[in-house]
């Protein structure tokens, strides 16, 4: 049978290979408690989710893919307190479902090799789906390193004029995955001013912009939204990864083109989502709430590192904690040698090349269960 040649070039998505590490496991009748993906376990209050169940007699016909007006207009209205940017919720404003399918798609709107706009660079280590979804699209990836030394920020005056000049799409996202640095103002000034030097697109993933702990942190579109395009979802901020709801924002012409490319994908949320999800953006309380439960367990790793002299590297911010591993040790050694006690982590390799020498802990169990793999991870570190 016929396949595409990109999928069949890619390898199997890493963390489809660890929920299977996992599977094998849990089935030997080890205990688990799994640190491994970034999926929040916590169920959204009750005013979202009451949203939601006085929105199901609506649920007949196709939802508009540029989304409800109300949606549209809580978005721009959270954009404008949280970050002080004014965005017309008509042009610069469309929601989607989550941000994963809109990152994945977002280089087949822009990439366009006839007219030189070819390439697409992505950070390395990173969350997979840029690098994936630029490959299907057919342009050439690159990778921004993002190393310590640099505080996880990509060095962009080492790039050269001809790959800026190549440019359709340079994706960023802070808080990262999976370091968990923040990024400044100044440093997105300078990325946006390249931009509309070369007239490339900066895709700012900002998912975890609302999981920090020590100081709030900007938004690329604070840089100006020429040129510039945030992608943000209630999935962090809320815990609603089931609900798969989040926005696109930004620059005029990159919305007018996902409204005319959207309707032939069919993924706008369904209307008793949308409906919620204008709750979850008008609401700030939930979101401090949530923030403070992982700063509990947050807290109770970085005791335990400390304590045994394993670096936490990054910044305080996102559901994630970035260890060295220790001397002597791979990202995948490391990560095996926790898996036989029952803690999943992931390898850093798994998030890229750049990613070895470390392993990503996700604070998404339970307070108890990660109580539970700290007494763990004592006795074996």
């Amino acid at each position: 049978m016929p396949l595409s040649p990109v999928l069949a070039g890619q390898p199997t998505y890493p963390f489809v290979r660890l929920e299977e590490a996992k599977r094998q496991k849990a089935e030997e009748g080890l205990r688990i408690v799994d640190l491994g993906m970034g999926d929040p376990k916590g169920i959204p209050e009750e005013p979202i989710r009451r949203a939601l169940v006085a929105s199901l007699e609506d649920a007949t016909g196709y939802p508009a893919a540029q989304g409800l007006p109300e949606l549209r207009t809580a978005i721009a209205g959270w954009l404008q307190r949280r970050f002080g940017v004014q965005l017309d919720p008509e042009r610069e404003v469309i929601p989607t479902l989550g941000s994963k399918e809109a990152i994945f798609s977002f280089a087949q709107v822009v990439v366009d090799p006839a007219a030189g706009k070819d390439l697409v660079l992505v950070p390395d280590p990173a969350y997979p789906v840029y690098e994936r979804g630029a490959a299907f699209a057919g342009a050439d990836v690159r990778p921004l390193p993002l190393r310590a030394d640099r505080r996880f920020l990509p060095d962009l005056e080492s790039v050269e004029r001809e790959t800026w000049r190549r440019a359709a799409v340079v994706w960023v996202n802070y808080p990262n995955n999976p370091t968990t640095a923040t990024a400044s103002l100044s440093f997105y000034a300078r990325l946006a001013e390249l931009a509309r030097e070369h007239d490339f697109y900066v895709c700012s993933d900002e998912a975890y912009s609302e999981l920090w702990f020590d100081a709030p942190t900007p938004s690329a579109l604070e840089a100006g939204v020429q040129n510039v395009v945030a992608f943000n979802t209630l999935s962090k901020r809320s815990s609603m990864t089931g609900y798969r709801s989040g926005f696109v924002a930004g620059d005029e012409r990159a919305i007018a083109a996902l409204r005319k490319f959207r309707p032939s994908i069919g993924t706008a949320p369904q209307l008793f989502v949308q409906r919620a999800s204008v709750v979850a953006w008008e609401d700030e309380a939930h979101v401090e709430r949530n923030r403070e439960r992982y700063r509990r367990k947050r807290e109770l790793f970085l005791e335990l590192f400390a304590r045994r002299g394993l670096q936490v590297a990054g910044g305080a911010a996102t559901m994630y904690l970035w260890v060295a591993v220790p001397e002597g040790e791979t990202s995948e050694t490391f990560a095996s040698r926790l898996l036989e006690r029952g803690v999943v982590v992931a390898p850093g390799t798994h998030l890229g090349a750049g990613g070895e020498g470390y392993v990503r802990l996700a604070l998404v169990p339970s307070e108890e269960e990660c109580r539970l793999a700290v007494e763990i991870l004592d006795d074996e570190l």
